[in-house]
C-alpha cells in the first residue's frame, strides 16, 4: 500500500486528506467538549473543507504537469463529491456521538427503522449520493478540461463508471427495495 502511495502522489494526498479529516474533527471535538472552547472548534470545523481543497489543488497540478491520470486522480474527483455531500453529517454524526459520551447530550438520531419514513429516508441519502456522483462527474469534466489530451484522462471515466455502478446498486439495493419492502408489508 504505501509503495502505490509512493508511486502515486496523488493517492497518498487523498489518504492524507481522510486521515487529516478525522484529525482535525476529533481535535475539533475535544476542544469543544473537554476543553469547552466552542468557538475554537467551530473555527477548526469549517477548516475542514480546506482538506478538499488541498486535494483538488494537489491533483490539478499533478496533471497539469503532465502526468497521466490514473487511480488517485478519479478517486479524487469521487472522494470530492462524496465529502461535500456527506462531508457535514459525518461531522454532525461525530459530534452527536460525543455530546451524549461525554457532555450529557441526548442519545444520537438513528434512521427509522420502518415504515414511510425509512423510505424518505432511504431515497434522501440516495439522492445525497446522486448529487455527489454529479459533483465528481463536474469535476472529472473539468479535469480532463485541465488535461486536453482524451488519452492521458481515460482513468478517469473509468473512475465515474464504477462510481455509476455504485450509484446503480444503491438504488436497487436501498431505496427501491426498501420502498418495495414497506409496500409488500401489511397494513397494521
Amino acid at each position: 500500500m504505501f509503495t502505490l502511495m509512493s508511486q502515486n502522489p496523488v493517492l497518498a494526498v487523498i489518504v492524507a486528506g481522510e486521515v487529516g479529516f478525522w484529525v482535525v474533527l476529533a481535535v475539533a471535538l475535544v476542544v469543544r467538549y473537554a476543553l469547552r472552547n466552542r468557538p475554537l472548534s467551530t473555527v477548526l470545523l469549517l477548516s475542514l473543507p480546506l482538506i478538499d481543497v488541498v486535494i483538488l489543488v494537489a491533483t490539478v497540478l499533478n496533471l497539469r504537469a503532465g502526468a497521466t491520470a490514473g487511480l488517485g486522480h478519479g478517486l479524487a474527483a469521487a472522494y470530492l463529491g462524496v465529502t461535500v455531500m456527506f462531508g457535514h453529517s459525518m461531522v454532525r454524526w461525530a459530534d452527536q456521538r460525543v455530546a451524549h459520551r461525554f457532555a450529557d447530550g441526548p442519545p444520537p438520531w438513528r434512521p427509522p427503522r420502518s415504515g414511510p419514513a425509512r423510505v424518505r429516508y432511504e431515497w434522501r441519502e440516495w439522492g445525497r449520493f446522486a448529487v455527489a456522483w454529479v459533483i465528481a462527474g463536474v469535476i472529472t469534466l473539468v479535469l480532463v478540461a485541465v488535461v486536453g489530451d482524451a488519452a492521458r484522462t481515460e482513468a478517469l471515466w473509468t473512475a465515474m463508471s464504477r462510481m455509476t455502478v455504485v450509484l446503480v446498486i444503491w438504488l436497487v439495493g436501498w431505496p427501491v427495495w426498501v420502498t418495495v419492502r414497506e409496500r409488500a408489508r401489511p397494513a397494521r
